[in-house]
């Protein structure tokens, strides 16, 4: 029989009474599911169905007629709009629970796995201004309110530096105040859009794909330096040194300012030459030892992938070293290893680490990061992961005591899976930042792994995200 219900109906009373994926809540409503955008666990809301399935529903709040006693006041003027901190109106010790559920969740139902008492998540100690990297979109059509529709303005007020409408390739809303990245990320921001303005330099229009200026990436560590990336459509330097004589001369901190040019239908660039117009080519970071003696450094390039979030990345990447119970003897090979952070941080308790990765600008950053942090014990190797790792290297650089992975969010492919079970290390250190990705990967390696210990650790306070670290050992 047909659900009697169709898209647009509203329904009230309804209490929602858990999370689920992609931060939505779920509800019931006459024995069936619904998942709801936009509340948080305890609200009883109104609300509007977006979706009529035979098996579930789907809708979206619409007024709320009693709080949950774990809301938050939100502190973002761009919340509701912006996906970027969509729990902030959910207290941060219920956000934590929610997340260690997820990865629960994953693990269980995806890998249908085993597992032992789970560790406590690692919260966040900054929920605000932490994070070290943020990408801003120039648009020549901004997002507008309805009002703001019916409204004659300006054209310069169509113009926008911010952040993409969730889920919208082409829609682009104005950011005015940003809580992700701390001074002076706002105020380059804003001086980046008004410079372009006072100069009637274009903004890039993504759905005609004409215009100059594309984004503005700013890259920042905790000790104080910036690294700006200005993307460009074609090579007009008057316009350009405008932009970057305007920035630099007005914020001293910014000391590597990039420029790339791109004429692509997309934003990456990470195939394209960048060109470091004034200062160093690259910042540096700076991170805790393992055991506390010391610190390390990180040379962070406008291709580098770090850690987005520096001061938790310092607690994944201890407890993945206390994980992996190196004694100094070992061979540890690192999947994925990127710039090497995990690699040389391990080293020096380890007898030998061999890192590979896929990006070779990477791979020459890591190689770099062991020099200044005079590691001699490390070997890297850039190429395709499912065909790099493969037993010709196995037995050029030896069969790996510990295994540390961690992939991006798509997870391992499965050759390299296969890979892993071949080389039967006698410890496994799965890093994930997609539990799903990571319960399909650990499925396959339980045919001769079993889980010893599972940490969450929270990288990105107020969003639905959670990073997780696995250790199996070999049955």
């Amino acid at each position: 029989m047909s659900n009697p219900l169709k898209k647009g109906d509203q329904l009230t009373g309804i209490t929602l009474q858990t999370m689920a994926a992609e931060g939505k809540c779920i509800a019931r409503h006459n024995g069936q599911v619904i998942f709801v955008q936009g509340g948080a666990p305890g609200d009883v809301v109104s609300i509007s169905l977006t979706k009529i399935k035979s098996s579930f529903l789907e809708g979206r709040v619409v007024s709320i007629e009693a709080q949950s006693p774990f809301r938050s006041e939100p502190f973002c003027q761009h919340f509701g709009l912006c996906g970027g901190c969509s729990w902030q109106h959910i207290q941060y010790g219920e956000q934590l629970k929610y997340k260690q559920q997820q990865v629960v969740d994953h693990l269980e139902r995806i890998g249908g796995l085993s597992l032992p008492p789970i560790r406590p998540i690692m919260g966040s100690e900054r929920t605000q201004y932490y994070r070290n990297k943020l990408d801003y979109t120039f648009t020549a059509d901004r997002w507008r309110t309805r009002d703001e529709l019916n409204t004659e303005q300006a054209a310069e007020n169509w113009l926008g530096l911010g952040y993409h409408i969730p889920r919208m390739y082409d829609r682009v809303f104005d950011v005015q105040n940003c809580y992700l990245q701390p001074d002076p990320s706002n105020a380059i921001r804003l001086l980046a859009r008004q410079t372009a303005l006072d100069n009637q330099i274009p903004f890039f229009d993504l759905r005609k794909q004409v215009g100059f200026l594309r984004t503005l990436t700013i890259r920042t560590t905790t000790r104080g330096e910036t690294m700006i990336i200005l993307q460009v459509t074609y090579d007009e330097m008057p316009w350009i040194e405008k932009m970057l004589a305007t920035l630099t001369g007005a914020f001293p901190q910014i000391t590597s300012a990039f420029y790339v040019i791109n004429g692509k239908r997309n934003d990456t660039f990470h195939d394209l030459d960048m060109v470091c117009w004034k200062g160093n080519a690259y910042i540096t970071e700076y991170m805790p030892t393992a055991v506390g003696d010391g610190e390390l450094q990180f040379r962070v390039g406008p291709k580098s992938f770090y850690q987005t979030n520096s001061q938790q990345a310092f607690q994944l990447y201890r407890a993945a070293w206390q994980m992996a119970n190196l004694t100094g003897k070992e061979l540890v090979y690192d999947l994925y290893t990127g710039t090497g952070t995990i690699a040389n941080f391990v080293a020096p308790h380890a007898r030998h680490v061999v890192g590979l990765e896929y990006v070779a600008d990477a791979i020459e950053d890591a190689r770099v990061n062991s020099q200044i942090n005079n590691i001699p014990n490390t070997s890297f190797f850039a190429g395709d992961m499912k065909d790099l790792l493969n037993e010709p290297l196995l037995r050029e650089h030896g069969q790996p005591d510990v295994v540390i992975t961690d992939p991006p969010r798509a997870g391992m492919h499965e050759n390299v899976c296969t890979m892993l079970l071949k080389a039967e290390p006698k410890r496994i250190v799965y890093v994930s930042c997609n539990p799903a990705t990571q319960a399909r990967d650990l499925s396959i390696l339980s045919a001769q792994y079993e889980i010893a210990a599972v940490q969450p650790v929270d990288m990105f306070p107020h969003t639905i995200h959670v990073e997780n670290i696995v250790s199996l050992t070999r049955k």
